[in-house]
């Protein structure tokens, strides 16, 4: 029998004629016209040469057809590999050259800066734009709906999604299909998910949250979406009169609470708040469950693992924790040095373990071995504790992984950026706790005095180089930076003192 993730979730509908998708447009797309879009655009994949296993690197603006591509794919036995919009060619660059994808699907716009990146990549080049239009588009529009649904195993791939590395260099998470699949029913579980749920999809399609948890949970729950291009504070607050799911980051929930509509009323009719992809501040918490009377609940996950943990939907959703572990998966504490299992109050490495957990790392053997253990567990590289009641508490991360805005950002791709800008003796980028994005990606400079830098300087320098999310929001001078005997930053002492400064 099939394991592919797309037979499963066609096994899951129950009703074709069901909403699937509405767009602010109007239009509704049922679970049958989905289903038969997916399988003329798989039709028009492998006639452009998509065979099983091969990538489809994708830098698209959100859209319905995104939707429908991601399904395609795995239908025709892909693997989708979803791509940054913020990312810059040079980015780009490394990922298609590592990821060495069958086709490259891009905004119509950027088309002639990814065609250099393709052929050498030996990829071919594809467009499809925000509006559903482009060269893929016109080749799926002929396309036979019928589709025979390639066989897959539950340990192939089905995505292969980007990730900061220790070293700076991104890592590809390989995931499999029943990792997807296996998430998805147990979220359904967890959450009461059921077809009657409305969920307003207001996040990216390009990573794990906005793809993986929103759309597939509201797919193989036989719901409907309401797609949003992005996060818009006047549609959520029309939209909540009759939706019954928000999904968000924090930045979310603080630019709702900043509306003087947010109250008791304009969210009546709304079944659960959730957020997630960055820390959700407890203050935070405690201001929506007093405006609203709903208490957000909060969960944790990763690109490797899917989702991880999360507060109960029937039960105490505790403020500055991401609740418990989900069934199946295994939430452990040990000791970042010897590996040990810590006893329950004790802050260590969180480690999971589960149908939940990635297959490895793409082309990385040895950093696949030396994070994913062979009894299973993946060192998540989070620090925490489990409380007497098994709530997980975050503290910190080892590596000095930011999380801004949902998104994931490692110091030292910027750092290297910012020694480069003449002017710079060098640098040390930080993340401050910042209500609205989680996390503020902050540098600090230590400047040669020749030639003179301000802030805007160094931004100007970064603009073509960096993506916007990693892009500082705050740029410090100082003298030095403090050293701990063996030479190393201490960026926590820089953490301590420019914290109080934002």
């Amino acid at each position: 029998m099939s394991q592919n993730l797309f037979d499963r979730l066609e096994a899951s509908i129950t009703s074709p004629a069901a909403t699937a998708i509405e767009t602010l447009a109007g239009e509704r797309i049922s679970y049958g016209a989905l289903l038969a879009r997916t399988g003329q655009m798989a039709n028009a994949l492998v006639s452009l040469g998509l065979t099983p296993g091969g990538r489809v690197a994708v830098q698209i603006e959100k859209s319905v057809e995104g939707i429908i591509l991601y399904l395609a794919t795995v239908r025709a036995g892909g693997v989708f590999l979803p791509l940054n919009t913020g990312y810059t060619t040079a980015e780009i660059d490394y990922f298609v050259s590592d990821a060495e994808p069958v086709l490259l699907i891009c905004d119509p716009a950027k088309a002639g800066a990814m065609a250099e990146l393709a052929a050498k990549a030996g990829a071919r080049l594809l467009t499809l734009g925000a509006d559903g239009q482009g060269s893929l588009s016109d080749a799926a529009a002929p396309a036979d709906p019928a589709f025979a649904t390639v066989p897959r195993a539950d340990d192939d791939l089905a995505a292969l999604l980007y990730t900061s590395g220790t070293t700076g260099r991104s890592k590809g998470a390989m995931l499999t299909h029943n990792n997807l699949v296996s998430n998805a029913l147990t979220l359904r579980d967890t959450w009461a998910y059921t077809a009657d749920d409305v969920l307003i999809h207001a996040l990216p399609i390009f990573h794990t949250h906005g793809l993986f948890v929103a759309t597939n949970l509201t797919l193989f729950s036989g719901a409907s979406m309401i797609f949003l291009p992005k996060f818009d504070i006047d549609r959520i607050f029309e939209l909540m009169t009759r939706a019954t799911v928000l999904m968000g980051v924090p930045t979310f929930y603080v630019r709702l609470l900043e509306d003087d509509m947010l109250n008791c009323e304009t969210t009546a009719n709304m079944r659960l708040f959730i957020s997630g992809s960055a820390p959700l501040l407890a203050e935070t918490h405690r201001a929506w469950r007093a405006r609203t009377g709903h208490a957000i609940l909060e969960r944790y996950g990763m690109t490797e693992t899917n989702m991880n943990t999360s507060n109960p939907y029937k039960g105490e959703r505790v403020a500055g924790t991401v609740g418990l572990p989900l069934a199946g998966t295994e939430v452990i504490v040990t000791d970042p040095e010897t590996g040990a299992l810590l006893p329950a109050g004790e802050i260590g490495m969180i480690e999971v373990r589960g149908a939940n957990v990635f297959k490895g790392y793409w082309r990385m053997p040895e950093k696949t071995a030396a994070e994913l253990r062979e009894n299973g567990f993946f060192i998540t590289g989070d620090l925490g504790r489990i409380d007497a009641r098994g709530y997980v508490h975050i503290v910190g991360r080892g590596k000095d992984l930011i999380i801004t805005g949902g998104y994931n950002v490692y110091p030292k791709e910027i750092e290297a950026e910012i020694d480069e800008i003449p002017g710079v003796l060098e640098s040390a980028v930080i993340g401050i706790s910042d209500k609205d994005f989680g996390e503020a990606v902050t540098a600090v400079v230590v400047p040669t005095g020749s030639p003179r830098l301000s802030e805007a300087d160094i931004l100007q320098a970064l603009a073509p180089r960096l993506a916007r999310f990693k892009q500082p929001k705050h740029i410090h001078f100082v003298e030095e930076l403090p050293r701990n005997t063996m030479g190393k930053v201490q960026k926590n002492l820089l953490r301590d003192r420019f914290a109080a400064k934002l």
